[in-house]
């Protein structure tokens, strides 16, 4: 696992692009946690992935969560 420091001010504006752009997800998606949603968005933007690839990422990684949900 990667050990990831960030700055509170980019954390904070990695939370607020997450928020702005989760809407749109959240307004299709199956019940989820927000935080499921926003940790892969997250993590593809401190990864360097541009905010529309980070929706992607955050995406795929909501796949893979509710699939191993229980049903």
């Amino acid at each position: 696992m990667d050990i990831v420091e960030m700055d509170i001010a980019t954390l904070t504006g990695f939370l607020r692009e997450a928020e702005e752009r989760h809407g749109a997800y959240d307004a299709t998606a199956p019940k989820h946690h927000w935080s499921d949603w926003y940790a892969g968005y997250i993590v593809a933007r401190e990864r360097g992935r541009e905010p529309e690839d980070a929706v992607k990422d955050a995406g795929q990684h909501m796949t893979r969560v509710l699939e191993r949900a229980p049903k």
